[in-house]
C-alpha cells in the first residue's frame, strides 16, 4: 500500500482543486517529507499518473499576464474519491500497515464519521491481537528473546512493536470516543491546508510559485 497515493488524493480533495506546488507545499506543511516518500518528484509523478488513471481531472490553466508556463490544476473525480476512501479505510484497519501509511491515514481520519473511525480502529486492534496470538505459538515473549538465540531479538522487536501499536490505537479510540476532534458531518472541519500565498514555515529548499506539475 502506497502512502503517496493516499496523501496526494487527500490533499487535492481538501483543496477542491490544487496545482502541484500547492500539494507539495501542503505535504511539507504536514511534515510528510520527513516520515514518508512524499518527495517533490514523487508528488508530481503521482499527480500525473493518477490523472491518467482517471482518479484526478487535470485542468490546463492559462499562464498569467506576467508570463510563464501554463499550470495544471487537479481535481479529484468520483472514481478518485472512491479510491481515496478505500485506501483510507484499508490503511486504518491493516494491522501491519507501515508507519508512513498509518500516519497518512491518521491525517485524514476525520474525513470519516466518528463511529466508523472507531470501528475501523477497533478492527486494527483485533488484527494486531490475532497476529500476536499466532506468533506466540512458537515464540513466548515472557521467556525472553535469548531462547531463540540472537534471532529471537527479531520476534522480540515485532511483538513489542505490535503491543505498542495496540496500546496506542486503544488510546486514540478512547480520545475519539470522548469527543476529540471534528469528524465528518459534525461541523466545520479542521483546516489542514495552506491558503493560496500563505507562507509555509516547514518548506524545504527553494520553492517557486511558478512551479507546475
Amino acid at each position: 500500500m502506497s502512502a503517496i497515493r493516499l496523501l496526494v488524493l487527500g490533499a487535492v480533495r481538501q483543496h477542491g482543486r490544487a496545482h502541484g506546488y500547492q500539494v507539495r507545499n501542503d505535504l511539507e506543511y504536514w511534515g510528510a517529507h520527513e516520515w514518508s516518500n512524499a518527495k517533490p518528484g514523487s508528488i508530481y509523478h503521482a499527480l500525473k499518473q493518477m490523472a491518467k488513471q482517471g482518479l484526478l481531472h487535470a485542468h490546463e490553466i492559462a499562464p498569467s499576464t506576467a508570463g510563464g508556463p501554463p499550470r495544471t490544476e487537479y481535481e479529484i473525480t468520483d472514481k478518485g474519491a472512491e479510491e481515496y476512501f478505500a485506501l483510507l479505510r484499508a490503511s486504518l484497519t491493516a494491522y501491519d500497515a507501515k508507519t508512513d501509511v498509518l500516519s497518512s491515514a491518521i491525517g485524514f481520519i476525520v474525513d470519516l464519521p466518528r463511529e466508523e473511525a472507531v470501528a475501523l480502529l477497533r478492527e486494527r486492534v483485533r488484527g494486531i491481537e490475532e497476529w500476536r496470538a499466532s506468533v506466540t505459538d512458537y515464540y513466548t515473549p515472557e521467556e525472553g528473546p535469548e531462547v531463540l538465540g540472537h534471532i529471537g531479538e527479531i520476534m522480540h522487536l515485532w511483538v513489542a512493536s505490535a503491543d505498542f501499536g495496540a496500546e496506542w490505537t486503544r488510546g486514540l479510540i478512547g480520545r475519539i470516543e470522548a469527543g476529540a476532534y471534528t469528524f465528518a458531518g459534525e461541523g466545520d472541519p479542521f483546516v489542514g491546508v495552506l491558503a493560496e500565498g500563505e507562507e509555509n514555515p516547514y518548506a524545504t529548499g527553494e520553492h517557486h510559485a511558478g512551479d507546475h506539475g
